[in-house]
Order: C-alpha cells, then structure tokens, then sequence
C-alpha cells in the first residue's frame, strides 16, 4: 500500500472515530455513583429510550439561562443554558404534576429527601400509603428518589416537586401519583446545576 493511500485512510478512520465520540456518552452520564450516601447501580441503557435520555439541544427561548422549562404535555424538561441552548431530561409526570401551572421559583432542594404521602394520596390508595403517614426516610426505596427540588409561589410551597424515582420505567408516561419524577442520574445532575430562588416555568396542555 503507497503511503499517500494509507495516510489517506488513516485520516479517514481518526475523521469517523472523531464522529463516534460528538454525541453523549450515555454509558458514561448514567455509570454507577458508589459516591453516594446510598450507592447508585448503573443505569440499564436498554430500559430508558434514546430520547428520554439527557442530553444538550438546541432551545430558542427568552428565559434567562438557568430557567427550567417543564413541558408536561411532552414529557421533557430543559435547563436552560444560553445562546439557543438547554440541557433536556426525559420526565414522569403524576396527578399532582398537573397541579401547577406558570411560574414558581425553587423554595429549597434536598439530597435523598423523606417522603410522606400527602391526605389526597392516602384517600386515593390507602393499603399503599397509610402505613407511610408517619414520612419514609431517603433511601433507594424512598419514591423521591436521589435529590428533590421544591418549588415555591409567594415564599409558600406549592407542594410540587421535581424528584428522582425509584422505578425509571415510569420515564415518559402519565402517572397515577407523584409530581415530576425524573431518573435518579438526572435529577442529581439538575440539582447541581440549580440554586434556591431559580424560577420554574411549568407548561400544561
């Protein structure tokens, strides 16, 4: 093989690996998090769908950077990042997701918070919730998952959050209970990226 051919070729193979590695690293985002208080498993990719998973899009908005953007209708979430720009997460959204529409801002957030049903909840499915009236402490059992983030209209809670969950099939669906879950690896990665006093703009149907 001449040297021009194979310098040509070899170009070509470090041009297409340079493609492979333009798009997320999913196997990387969603690795085990032994760093945790209660240690995380990789998440299986086979059990998330491509678009659910996180990933930076393009977003024209007028929000300011470090808005979040809950499109309930679709299912989607955005942190808004600038320059057409937004982060976008898959979500789940519950009955009490559809609760809240407009603007709040983030009251307060919560590494591996507790979890008490509310009294709609227990009515609703009392063999389920009742014994949990007292509050579950955090844990990988817990429904909120790894972080929660509760959202604030006029200094009072709105009791809306946005949570991890411990069942990530429940990613892109309507939901009988809960408000906005999301996958314990993004919720964590959202909560990183936001502070108290950030606004919140939910979007219903």
């Amino acid at each position: 093989m001449s040297m021009s051919r194979r310098g040509l070729l070899l170009g070509m193979s470090a041009l297409l690996a340079g493609c492979a590695q333009t798009g997320p690293n999913y196997r990387q985002l969603y690795a085990a998090r032994p760093d945790e208080t209660f240690p995380l498993p990789a998440m299986p990719l086979e059990r998330i769908k491509p678009e659910l998973r996180r990933q930076e899009v393009a977003f024209e908005t007028a929000y300011a950077p470090g808005t979040i953007v809950v499109d309930t209708p679709m299912r989607r979430l955005y942190y808004v990042l600038g320059d057409g720009r937004a982060m976008r997460y898959g979500i789940g959204v519950g009955r009490e997701g559809y609760a809240l529409s407009g603007s709040a801002t983030i009251g307060r957030k919560a590494e591996w918070p507790s979890w008490t049903p509310t009294p709609n909840m227990i009515r609703r499915d009392p063999d389920r919730n009742l014994r949990y009236a007292g509050g579950l402490p955090g844990g990988l059992n817990n429904p909120l998952g790894a972080r929660a983030i509760y959202l604030y209209r006029d200094g009072r809670d709105t009791m809306f959050r946005i949570h991890g969950t411990n069942q990530p099939q429940s990613i892109g669906l309507a939901m009988s209970s809960g408000c906005v879950r999301m996958l314990n690896h993004d919720v964590i990665d959202l909560y990183d990226r936001v502070t108290p006093g950030s606004r919140v703009v939910v979007l219903q149907a």
